[in-house]
């Protein structure tokens, strides 16, 4: 069936509750990228440098690495509705509070409950959706991974337009708009069943001593530093006002959600996973290099097509996290995100350090190596990657993507 088509459980035919998840999962992965066009204009505003500035997504993907512990504990006990709402409320709360903040550090401090907040809700909104979509999961997986890349790319959008009359709109504008999302949930959305066997917090790290899921998650964690610079440091070396600077990482994003959604799909049909992961990490090493040395044009052509290495990265490293463990795929997928997004809070914290250190072109450097170390990993640790997956029984690989993504 066309997950296209109109009629009944096609994508444009879905119940209300289907849509409100969906339209709060667009504002949620909209937080992302949202700061990024600011962060200039929120270091002159708050007195404060580019590391320390750096810190707001630190603190963010932090918090979202432990929170992966705790997201499927939380889910599979008070369900799945309940949760959506938990997390949304900690979003409008502490984005509005990070609105009023009058210190760098109190910024930081109400990002960390933001990032809390997000990881509750788009941990658990793929497996709502799917409950309570009409028709099967085939529309309603990819409605939300319609969400995800829409999400992606207006972040820097909307931080572009409402951060160029002040840096702290952006904030109250999310509060705003998730708190209309917790208010359609809130009347849409039924509580779905929950899970029938209850997940523990050591479920996830368990999952680990699975040599395949591991692997993908080391390799991953090293890709998620390069990914990360990119996000949180190449503002600062673009300088640009926060109009323009949007526009480069909403043209990021579009490249990003398409590569990732339709072109990394056909390259693995095409080409296998592992070739097309190892060559494109190769590719995004070569793409940070040209970033962190070439003139100010090369740095923004390079920042955009980055989007599309990314998106291909994304889709294939949460297929192989998926794939090759026999783990439930919520345990899985919080294991290997735990490992991942870390690393996501370490490169925005040490990118800023290794200039102050070296110069301006190192942390690209930086960056360039830890790709090729993703890719080293990959081809030294393949026959785990690959041995495994082909005993278990197939899986839903657009699902888990979503998934994994999300989480």
């Amino acid at each position: 069936m066309d997950p296209f088509d109109a009629g009944a459980g096609g994508i444009l035919r879905q119940p209300k509750a289907v849509w409100a998840t969906a339209g709060a999962s667009v504002v949620a992965f909209m937080g992302i990228g949202l700061v990024d066009p600011i962060l200039p204009s929120i270091a002159k505003g708050l007195d404060a440098s580019a590391g320390q500035v750096s810190l707001l997504f630190t603190s963010y993907f932090l918090i979202t690495a432990l929170a992966m512990l705790v997201t499927g504990f939380v889910s599979s006990r008070i369900g799945g509705r309940k949760t959506l709402l938990l997390g949304l409320a900690f979003v409008v709360v502490f984005a509005g509070l990070a609105g009023t903040s009058d210190t760098v550090g109190q910024l930081v401090g109400y990002r960390a409950g933001w990032g809390l907040g997000n990881a509750l809700f788009v941990s658990t909104a793929l497996a709502v959706i799917v409950g309570a979509a009409a028709g099967g999961s085939a529309a309603a997986i990819l409605l939300y991974e319609s969400a995800l890349g829409l999400g992606m790319a207006c972040g820097p959008l909307l931080g572009a337009l409402l951060g160029d009359a002040s840096w702290r709109y952006p904030f109250f504008g999310t509060a705003f708009l998730m708190a209309i999302g917790f208010l359609c949930i809130t009347v849409f959305l039924k509580e779905q069943p929950k899970p029938a066997r209850k997940t523990s917090l050591l479920d996830p790290i368990r999952a680990l001593g699975h040599g395949g899921l591991a692997s993908a998650a080391v390799s991953a964690f090293f890709y998620n530093y390069t990914f990360f610079t990119v996000l949180a440091f190449t503002p600062f070396v673009l300088n640009m006002t926060p109009y323009k600077s949007g526009a480069v990482f909403f043209a990021w994003g579009v490249l990003l959600a398409v590569f990732s959604v339709l072109v990394a799909p056909r390259m693995q049909k095409r080409f296998g996973s592992l070739k097309v992961l190892g060559g494109s990490l190769v590719l995004l090493a070569a793409d940070v290099l040209v970033l962190g040395y070439g003139n100010h044009t090369a740095a923004i052509v390079c920042t955009i097509l980055s989007g599309a290495f990314i998106g291909v990265n994304n889709t294939v490293y949460t297929e192989l996290a998926l794939g090759v463990s026999d783990a439930p795929r919520p345990v899985a997928s919080a294991g290997y995100n735990f490992v991942r997004w870390f690393a996501a809070a370490a490169a925005p914290y040490f990118a800023p350090k290794i200039e102050e250190w070296t110069d301006v072109h190192i942390p690209f450097v930086v960056a360039a190596v830890t790709a090729l170390l993703g890719a080293v990993v990959v081809v030294v640790r393949r026959r785990a990657l690959t041995h495994e997956a082909e005993e278990l029984e197939p899986r839903h690989a657009s699902e888990d993507s979503v998934t994994v993504f999300a989480n």
